[in-house]
């Protein structure tokens, strides 16, 4: 099947955390700091929030408040009604690598992964803890052992997926009302553990990287494949049904625009911290899919 790949936005250093919310696309460049949206063609772009330890997952509170992750102080940052940020949640020490992406549920739960290990500096792989941040700001250790616990994903079911990106798996939980996972299962995996814990070794042993996702209608997943260069769709079981290259590397996906069925894709020519700093290639690709947004 071929697709047709338009890039809507550019010029950024690393985008990520795409998400629809109210007619707009919002996602978070991460080295300038940025929390931005635009319109689905990517006009009247707009400077939402400035996050001075690098932001990326987004969400919002029942009440429209924003929540941003702010990644290396390890916070959770909320923006007021006159548009200050504050502290929601402080998970510094609770996490063990720079906070992630974040997924906020229909109650203000922010639940929020962690990369476990400095990732940029080359250390070992360590895995890491799943957290979850309430209204109040308390937090709660819900799951450990993940393998870089990336992108959530809240299905129809009542499940919480989340991508392990070091990990060649998507694993799900059941939600409880009460905001605790439990039922820990293998939702789809794409090869084994890797057995080295170099970040190289690693890396060359996975067959699938899950960063971004989003579901659809139907119950797939779309999901960003940070090393191999593609979205691909993915159903329970780990059968991949569709796939994307848009010709570029990609690192988080989100469904939206007006009909729900615009693929919009962060696109990069790496993750390298060092030399996305000091470039701006950063973009957002937006594809039509069948599906729409669930």
């Amino acid at each position: 099947m071929t697709y047709a790949v338009t890039t809507v936005l550019d010029g950024f250093s690393f985008t990520e955390a795409p998400r629809w919310h109210e007619g707009r696309l919002w996602f978070s460049d991460f080295y300038t700091g940025r929390v931005m949206s635009a319109r689905e063609d990517g006009t009247d772009l707009r400077l939402e929030a400035t996050v001075d330890e690098q932001p990326s997952g987004l969400g919002w509170l029942p009440d429209g408040r924003l929540l941003v992750v702010s990644m290396r102080d390890r916070r959770i940052l909320r923006r007021e009604p006159d548009g200050r940020l504050v502290t929601h949640a402080d998970l510094s020490e609770h996490a063990g690598g720079h906070l992630n992406d974040m997924a906020v549920d229909g109650d203000g739960r922010a639940y929020v992964g962690n990369f476990g290990f400095d990732l940029m500096a080359g250390d070992p792989l360590e895995p890491a803890a799943l957290h979850r941040a309430d209204p109040d700001g308390t937090v709660t250790e819900l799951a450990t052992d993940l393998w870089f616990p990336n992108a959530m994903a809240f299905t129809a079911g009542g499940a919480v997926l989340v991508n392990e990106t070091l990990g060649n798996r998507i694993t799900a939980f059941d939600l409880t009302g009460d905001g605790r996972l439990t039922n820990r299962r293998v939702w789809a995996e794409f090869g084994p553990l890797a057995t080295d814990r170099s970040v190289a070794g690693a890396l060359a042993q996975l067959h699938v990287a899950p960063d971004g996702s989003c579901l659809d209608a139907d119950g797939g997943l779309w999901v960003a494949d940070a090393l191999g260069g593609r979205l691909i769709r993915v159903v329970e079981g780990g059968e991949i049904t569709e796939e994307i290259r848009p010709g570029t590397n990609v690192y988080a996906c989100a469904l939206g625009g007006a009909t729900g069925r615009t693929l919009f894709a962060c696109a990069a020519p790496d993750f390298q911290e060092h030399a996305r700093r000091a470039a701006r290639e950063g973009s957002v690709l937006a594809i039509p899919v069948t599906v729409p947004a669930a």
